[in-house]
């Protein structure tokens, strides 16, 4: 084997927990939220995606190094380390926002097989949600965790469709690196939106028990606290695999704000309902090939989130009782934490039978996890740097000072949100 085929390797090795979970932001309630800002603000929102990704990079390393020190997810130590009501309302408020993301996210996809093939979406919608559950309940960990990783490159159809449409690259980068800011309520509650389709809860929790379950399931490795000599090694791991995925996936969120800024935008079309509209709107403007690669995203992409969605509900519900947890297990000895993924998925799927519009389902999913992020960021800082809960491995200051950063930056945007209106 050449030298750069075992770099290849060795990459694809590293990359896991950060890569999936940072692709899986990019669902398409997310494509929706990015579809709406680029069709509002053309390119003047495109600088947020720069400004959120040392942010976001930041919080998800925290809650990766919290699962792999610990061997436990967020819920898991909260439960431990904290009084029961701290864990009972952290996992609440992660369910809800997991549930509507769910519904959002399987009724786009149902809309966007539509608009390929015809048909009723709501029926696809059932049938995706049947397939992602029965991959995640059924299929041989290992396996099922790189069918996630290769899903991941239905992502690169948005990067696609930008180099199919007409862009003006200097003004996009102009207005990327140079912020125009606005303080009014609808440029305010866009950037919530979209920092809240970054930085979302379900994101810090999937990470964590990810890298918990991972370990767990390699008999060469042991929560950091017990084998601290695995610490330079897991750490440099989690590093390069959560900043890799992290700006993949902001990478990604940006390219839909500018082929939707300049195609949907710049003929007039500022409002977009659904990420399956957007994708509509795409075809009589940038023609049926940027069309089909927008909607085959979406559908790429709601078969990553999905099960991501769902399983990061089942960890943290688990963790939260202390029942068997995990994908690797089968499912008869993990009852309750399958029965989780499969019960918020049918949640999810009835979701889509409620008189909700749909933009608002949507644009509003992401508000909501923009404003649940800030207590559970705030928990999670807290126990990242203590030593009862982290031992030797407590946050280093530069580290701390970035995740710090970020919870006041969301806290900000939420406190301006409620101030203007």
């Amino acid at each position: 084997m050449t030298e750069p085929a075992k770099q290849r390797q060795r990459l694809l090795q590293i990359l896991g927990p950060g890569l999936i979970t940072g692709a899986s932001d990019d669902d398409p309630s997310g494509i929706a939220t990015y579809a709406q800002v680029g069709a509002q603000f053309g390119f003047g929102m495109s600088w947020v995606m720069l400004f959120s990704f040392p942010l976001m990079a930041a919080i998800q390393e925290i809650s990766a190094r919290i699962g792999r020190v610990t061997g436990r997810g967020i819920a898991g130590n909260i439960r431990r380390h904290y009084a029961p009501a701290w864990v009972r309302g952290v996992v609440g408020i992660l369910l809800i926002a997991n549930i509507i993301n769910l519904g959002a996210d399987l009724g786009a996809m149902g809309d966007a097989v539509r608009l390929l093939v015809g048909g009723p979406a709501f029926a696809y919608a059932v049938l995706l949600g049947a397939l992602c559950v029965g991959l995640e309940i059924f299929m041989q960990y290992r396996r099922y965790v790189n069918v996630l990783k290769w899903t991941t490159v239905a992502l690169f159809a948005y990067v696609g469709t930008a180099l199919v449409v007409d862009v003006p690259w200097r003004d996009v980068l102009f207005q990327t690196l140079v912020p125009s800011l606005q303080f009014d309520t609808s440029y305010i509650v866009a950037i919530v939106a979209v920092l809240g389709t970054t930085i979302s809860p379900y994101l810090f929790f999937s990470q964590s028990s990810e890298e918990a379950e991972d370990e767990r399931e390699d008999p060469a490795a042991s929560p950091l606290v017990d084998a601290p000599d695995q610490a330079p090694a897991a750490i440099h791991r989690i590093r390069v695999d959560t900043y890799l995925g992290m700006f993949f996936s902001n990478a990604i969120g940006w390219f839909i704000i500018v082929t939707v800024a300049a195609t949907l935008h710049a003929h007039g079309v500022t409002e977009i309902a659904t990420s399956a509209q957007a994708a509509e709107a795409l075809r009589p403007i940038a023609g049926p090939f940027a069309f089909f690669l927008f909607a085959l995203g979406i559908i790429g992409t709601g078969m990553l989130a999905v099960p991501v969605l769902a399983g990061s509900a089942a960890y943290a519900l688990a963790e939260a009782f202390e029942w068997p947890s995990g994908l690797a297990r089968l499912p008869m000895e993990a009852k309750a934490f399958y029965g989780t993924i499969a019960v918020a998925t049918l949640i999810g799927v009835i979701f889509n039978l409620l008189p909700i519009d749909p933009m608002k389902a949507l644009f509003w999913a992401a508000v909501l996890n923009g404003v649940a992020a800030v207590p559970i960021m705030v928990i999670t800082m807290l126990m990242a740097r203590q030593r009862r809960v982290m031992g030797a491995f407590t946050l280093p200051w530069p580290l701390a000072a970035m995740g710090w950063l970020a919870t006041l930056v969301m806290a900000a945007v939420v406190v301006a949100m409620f101030a203007t209106w």
